[in-house]
């Protein structure tokens, strides 16, 4: 997950935490038997203490890296880690002359596998840098440590284990609560803030698919008390060259953001190395000022 942010009206933080934390503890206790293909596939009595056998796996599918999310889940009591080895951020140059510089190492996403249906997952910063750069001392400056931690629980409607023929779709909804480890550190948040994303999938041809997200979000103001609401809207176009090839091309817009509408373009290639092992770069470009000037980055997934 690659996620700037959006933003809208106000709203508070107990309506933040009643819809995202009520629709994760939803998603928990929903039983994968209400998923149809998990009863065709023979996978539903799957659990995090009773794994999918080996043989049984889908194929390694990761949430990087694009900023889109994809509506597939990991398999029952397996392990996957999606981490962003190094990532770079530059901002365009504000009215005022500002220039923002942004590092991150090591941002990784545990995903668990529940059931054959729902995974949960955990974002975790471990450290980030930025430097700011300005006309005006009091803007300028240097802040570095760790970041959010975001607990997402995934549910997959439907695709998880019959996405393979052109025409076929994927379904699936993913709550989010981002929570502070390290407030005033400039690189961490300093409010609890949440949201909600609707990732879909439909496999246009043989080898190209494309994906969808629809969503929104509660940031915390900046200026005054309460909250926000951010609209996020992706579109990323997956095509596999080979076996262990495949790239990706991207629009993702946040709306309503306090700078304005962060819109960007992403393009990206990733490498299987194995069954269980991925590596991935890409490269974003702000097309609003918004939005980050330019973002590389490169990463690694593993699946256990």
């Amino acid at each position: 997950m690659r996620l700037f942010t959006v933003h809208g009206n106000i709203m508070s933080l107990n309506y933040i935490r009643a819809t995202t934390l009520g629709a994760v503890a939803y998603l928990m206790l929903v039983p994968s038997s209400v998923v149809a293909e998990t009863g065709t596939q023979g996978k539903g009595s799957y659990n995090l203490f009773d794994p999918t056998p080996t043989v049984l796996l889908r194929e390694l599918s990761t949430d990087r890296p694009d900023t889109t999310e994809s509506p597939f889940t990991v398999d029952a009591g397996h392990f996957q880690f999606e981490t962003t080895l190094l990532g770079y951020s530059r901002s365009h140059t504000d009215s005022a002359g500002t220039t923002t510089k942004a590092y991150e190492y090591g941002t990784t996403n545990l995903r668990i596998g529940l059931t054959n249906a729902i995974e949960l997952s955990l974002i975790y910063a471990p450290y980030g840098m930025m430097r700011v750069s300005s006309p005006d001392p009091t803007l300028a400056g240097r802040f570095s440590g760790s970041g959010d931690l975001t607990v997402r629980t995934k549910f997959n409607f439907w695709g998880n284990d019959s996405f393979q023929k052109a025409g076929e779709t994927a379904l699936g909804l993913l709550p989010f609560v981002n929570i502070p480890t390290n407030k005033g550190n400039g690189i961490s948040s300093d409010f609890v803030q949440g949201g909600v994303i609707l990732p879909f999938a439909i496999k246009l041809t043989d080898k190209l698919d494309l994906g969808i997200n629809g969503g929104v979000q509660w940031m915390h103001n900046d200026d005054m008390p309460g909250y926000h609401k951010e609209w996020i809207v992706t579109g990323s176009f997956g095509y596999d060259w080979s076996e262990v090839v495949s790239t990706y091309y991207e629009i993702a817009a946040n709306f309503s953001t306090p700078q304005g509408d962060a819109i960007q373009l992403g393009t990206g290639i990733s490498y299987k190395i194995g069954k269980n092992l991925q590596w991935d770069a890409g490269i974003n470009f702000g097309i609003t000022t918004a939005a980050p000037r330019l973002n590389p980055f490169m990463g690694v997934s593993a699946r256990f």
